[in-house]
């Protein structure tokens, strides 16, 4: 009868020391939870700093002039993700080439940037998505050696697809509409405004 105490007392200790073993070796195990793994494989969320480039095309109120040419420049945002469903807010500044002479006069849009709300889809790593905001840049106009320039602010409104191509790294391609309120031009005796169309692309690194 001893011995059978005996037996059963070391078959339970036996079976508490693999219980134990087991359990050390699922936890080592274990793969830890990022937020890289959500259940569609791919996340949108938190900051982001990026650049682009890119080309842009207008028109001036009240003036035949149609300046034209390339653009590049910087953005930042910050995006929230529910599911498939992304939002955030972005802002960029640009330095713009798009200038176009009616003699005798010659507009042109040295500057502009934007701040928006961006809202898409995302497909995993593939995110369509609209925006919309706030447009604020520089309309100079030149004639017969003088120069007149304004700052104004206006709107924009545009559409966009970014694909992911690592955890952090994604690309994107973007059109933006651009509208500056008018001003009145000394030069030019009537009120000038400016609206734009741009097409750009760019790549983001997430942090």
């Amino acid at each position: 009868m001893k011995r059978l105490v005996v037996g059963a007392a070391a078959l339970v200790a036996a079976g508490w020391t693999a219980s134990a073993e087991a359990a050390d070796l699922n936890y080592g195990q274990r793969a830890p939870y990022t937020v890289n793994q959500p259940l569609n494989a791919y996340s949108w969320a938190g900051p982001y700093l990026g650049g682009n480039i890119g080309y842009e095309w207008g028109s001036v109120d009240n003036n035949p002039s149609k300046p034209s040419g390339f653009v590049g420049g910087v953005q930042a945002g910050y995006n929230f993700q529910n599911g498939p469903f992304v939002f955030g807010v972005e802002g960029d500044i640009q330095a713009a080439g798009a200038d176009d002479t009616f003699a005798p006069w010659k507009f042109s849009n040295p500057w502009f940037g934007t701040l928006r709300g961006r809202a898409g889809y995302a497909f995993s790593n593939v995110l369509f998505y609209g925006t919309a905001g706030l447009a604020f840049g520089e309309l100079r106009a030149q004639t017969f050696g003088w120069s007149e320039s304004h700052t104004t602010a206006g709107w924009t409104i545009g559409a966009g697809a970014e694909v992911g191509l690592t955890p952090n790294w994604s690309a994107k391609l973007e059109y933006l509409y651009i509208d500056l309120s008018t001003s009145q031009f000394a030069i030019t005796g009537v009120s000038n405004g400016y609206s734009a169309s741009v097409v750009r692309a760019g790549v983001n690194y997430r942090f």
